[in-house]
């Protein structure tokens, strides 16, 4: 499923527009990825939950060259499903 899918299942199930559903869908999404990008988690009951987690910089080779590199620190997107989501 893609967003523009997923829009138009919102639109069915909660009896709205399109361009009403696709502005909802925007505005959970934004706001999920401004709080990620916050380092603060965000729990959604009976789905789950999603973090910025964060790996240190680390020692690494090159697979091409072989050669020690250093990888910098990064901050990523996770998602740790609800116990009810994972019994689906």
């Amino acid at each position: 499923m893609n967003k523009s899918e997923l829009t138009k299942q919102v639109a069915e199930a909660a009896s709205m527009t399109q361009s009403e559903a696709g502005r909802a869908v925007d505005a959970v999404l934004d706001t999920i990825s401004s709080e990620l990008k916050k380092g603060e988690q965000v729990a959604l009951a009976g789905f789950g939950t999603f973090l910025a987690k964060t790996r240190e910089e680390r020692q690494g080779r090159n697979p091409a060259t072989g050669k020690p590199m250093t990888i910098p620190k990064k901050t990523s997107a996770s998602f740790k499903p609800a116990s009810v989501l994972k019994d689906l």
